[in-house]
């Protein structure tokens, strides 16, 4: 028996791997590899389960299935149109049936996340070329994926990755693989495995990963070519990368990210640059904030942060120089600096394989958010400069429209749960299946609040998650967009949740309270109400209120609220940011030639060697070993090793013939390989019969097996008749 403490804190459980379950129309297994090799480049401990072959729509509707069981990562579909039904011949009745059972399958889909604890990722994977090479089927198939895509648009808690996206980041021009299919059910080559396997895990980890909001962008020999206090304001100019630089600039401003400037400039040397370039893409106008000064970027960057009133853990920084990113790494290692590549041509690719810019879905309010901020800090400003903060917000004409949640605005509900952080009374992060799911469960109900005032339309900034309970309403979730503090839109939310409690006959209303390291406004709101009543918990605080209190609840105006959002002490970023290379990737993870290169050495180098008497010899069975030990995943050091003693199987072996097609440019039958007796010597001796292109293996080894019995004598005898027989045939 051990003495226990109880002075020392309870030990946390351990979390879970994330758990990949895969429920596809082909043999999906090689993507495991792909899907281990980034979860071990991402630091997050990944478990991949493979639901039974080509039964996608038993899978979703199986209460004891793999995506029912999965608690805590994500369910992914690949689905190929061509394997929703086997038809020996496919005339227009087999069509038809196809596209019906596609129609099924995206109703089972469209329905799915609601009974299921984690989202559903849906992939288009493409149909072979002798499929669509057909005239009939290929229309079909474009009926039939439009319909899938329009049941599937919009479902809460699904997305949707589409092949043509695959083959945009990562393409691949030899994507299919007839032997292999036909052998085993495997569509593709092991390079579009590879790229397919990445875009799945690129997209699972913008599913999850903390946004980045603010892009701030160094200017001379970044945002254009040359230096602008030396060479003038005419003299910069944009190369063509630097023009590809601005135009993503902006779509990331359109898809919701603030655009800053942060430089080692002149102020107006920057502001005549812009004035003599009208044709550049990005103007000023498009840039919410600067910092244009001597100071060094890291303490510019942190004065953005509190300006902004977002964490530094949420900044990209963009430079061409090095010097400058290690700097900024060295003084605000929040943020994420970018250093530009060294060939400015290549720019545009790094750009585009940098994860940390993706976005899954894009709101109107995503749109607005540059515009919306300059709105606020405009606000700021006035606050300063008015005589009588009384005075200044009466003339507001401030407007907050509370209503209950309309089901389009789900998406950006599910967005404010996921990023607001300093007004937040508990910080729950829910997707929108999560909270769709607490719709359906009929306890709980959920309140927008949407804003505007003199100054602009601020959209949908405000979320009340409340529960009905016996005598009282309990606020799960309270949380406003730090761009709309400061006005007492607050206190009109609670305002109008009283009165909703009072309507149906409640006389509590209560809010919790989780404290974060960013929520302190959120504290100090809830402590200036003057609670009835506050419950202490070892998960956090329970504010208790009186409705009638609350529906009369007025804005007393804090200055020092007003004037500025509260900052907060600046922490080490999380690990979901700080402990992933996004700039490494980008730079040698691009293609999926280097994916596959890479994935195969990692292999390798996580087998422990051993050494063997009998180690393999000759080049071909060395490169062979490395084949297997990488397919077997142990080491492969004896050239009589057993490849199913080994722990070979038949799948396995399918991919062990696409390995040898690809590495020695040779096609074994399946004969070659299936075999109980299969050593690594036989193998090789096959694969060099096959090269030599004239005998047959037996005759090889026959042949083989003579040489070796000659003596030294002989085989010189024998050498020197060869050389005469090429000399005399040379002559003639």
């Amino acid at each position: 028996m051990t003495d226990s403490n109880p002075s020392l804190p309870a030990e946390q459980p351990p979390v879970p791997p994330f758990r990949i379950a895969i429920g596809a129309s082909f043999t999906a297994e090689p993507v495991r590899a792909a899907l281990q090799f980034w979860g071990r480049e991402l630091n997050r401990d990944v478990e991949i389960r493979f639901a039974p072959y080509n039964q996608i729509l038993q899978t979703l509707l199986d209460p004891s299935g793999e995506f029912a069981h999965n608690t805590h990562g994500v369910n992914v579909v690949l689905l190929r149109y061509e394997d929703l039904g086997q038809f020996e011949e496919l005339e227009s009745a087999a069509l038809a049936q196809l596209e019906s059972n596609a129609a099924e399958l995206a109703a089972a889909l469209r329905a799915a996340p609601s009974r299921l604890k984690e989202p559903l990722l849906v992939c288009r994977c493409p149909s072979s070329p002798a499929f669509t090479g057909n005239p009939d089927c290929a229309a079909s198939l474009a009926r039939a994926w439009q319909a899938v895509e329009l049941t599937l648009a919009g479902v809460p808690g699904l997305q949707y990755l589409d092949e043509a996206e695959i083959q945009r980041l990562y393409p691949v021009e030899a994507r299919f693989d007839s032997g292999a299919e036909e052998i085993g059910r495997i569509p593709y080559t092991e390079l579009y495995f590879a790229a397919l396997g990445t875009a799945l895990i690129r997209r699972i980890q913008a599913m999850y990963m903390p946004p980045y909001k603010v892009i701030a962008v160094d200017c001379d020999n970044t945002l254009w070519h040359g230096i602008c206090g030396e060479d003038g304001p005419a003299g910069v100019s944009l190369d063509p990368a630097r023009w590809q630089l601005h135009q993503f600039l902006l779509r990331q401003r359109d898809a919701g990210m603030m655009l800053a400037l942060a430089s080692k400039n002149n102020q107006q040397d920057v502001f005549d640059t812009f004035a003599a370039h009208p044709e550049f893409p990005l103007q000023l106008r498009h840039f919410t904030t600067w910092r244009l000064d001597w100071n060094s970027k890291a303490a510019n960057l942190a004065a953005l942060s509190d300006e902004l009133s977002v964490g530094l853990d949420t900044f990209l920084f963009l430079d061409d120089n090095p010097k400058e990113c290690a700097e900024v790494a060295e003084g605000a290692p929040e943020a994420l600096p970018l250093a530009l590549p060294e060939n400015i041509d290549e720019l545009p690719d790094f750009l585009e394989h940098v994860w940390a810019f993706d976005h899954l879905a894009v709101t109107e309010e995503d749109r607005q958010r540059g515009t919306m901020m300059a709105q606020t800090l405009e606000f700021g400003r006035a606050v300063k400069k008015a005589a009588s903060l009384e005075e200044f917000i009466g003339g507001l004409n401030l407007r907050v429209d509370i209503q209950p949640m309309a089901q389009e605005r789900l998406g950006r509900v599910a967005q404010l749960t996921q990023r607001t952080n300093q007004f937040n009374c508990t910080t729950i992060r829910r997707g929108e299946a999560e909270l769709q799911a607490l719709l359906n469960e009929g306890r709980h109900e959920i309140f927008t609040a949407e804003v505007s005032d003199r100054f602009g339309e601020y959209g949908l900034v405000g979320v009340l998650i409340v529960e009905r309970r016996e005598g009282e309403l309990a606020v799960d979730t309270f949380l406003l967009s730090c761009r709309a503090l400061g006005r007492g839109v607050e206190h009109r939310m609670l305002s109008a949740l009283a009165e909703h409690a009072l309507d149906h006959g409640i006389y509590n209303v209560t809010v919790r309270f989780r404290e974060t390291a960013k929520n302190l406004p959120a504290a100090q709101f809830l402590t200036s109400l003057g609670a009835d009543a506050v419950d202490v918990r070892d998960d956090g605080s329970v504010f208790r209120f009186r409705a009638a209190s609350l529906q009369a609840l007025r804005w007393k105006p804090d200055p020092a609220a007003v004037a500025a959002p509260v900052s907060q002490p600046r922490k080490a970023a999380g690990a979901a940011h700080r402990y992933i290379d996004f700039a490494g990737i980008a730079r040698r993870l691009q293609t999926p030639a280097q994916i596959l290169a890479a994935i195969r050495k990692q292999a390798l180098a996580a087998v422990q060697p051993v050494s063997s008497p009998d180690a393999p010899a000759t080049e071909v069975e060395r490169r062979l070993a490395a084949i297997w030990t990488e397919l077997l995943q142990r080491p492969v050091e004896s050239n009589t090793a057993n490849f199913f003693d080994l722990g070979g199987h038949s799948l396995l072996a399918v991919l062990l013939l696409m390995r040898v097609k690809e590495e020695f440019a040779i096609e074994l039958t399946v004969d070659d390989v299936y075999s109980g007796s299969l050593t690594l010597s036989e193998l090789a001796r096959a694969i060099e019969a096959r090269q030599l292109g004239e005998i047959d293996p037996d005759e090889y080894n026959a042949l083989l097996a003579e040489i070796e019995g000659l003596s030294d004598e002989e085989v010189r005898a024998l050498l020197a008749e060869e050389e005469q027989a090429g000399a005399d045939g040379g002559a003639r």
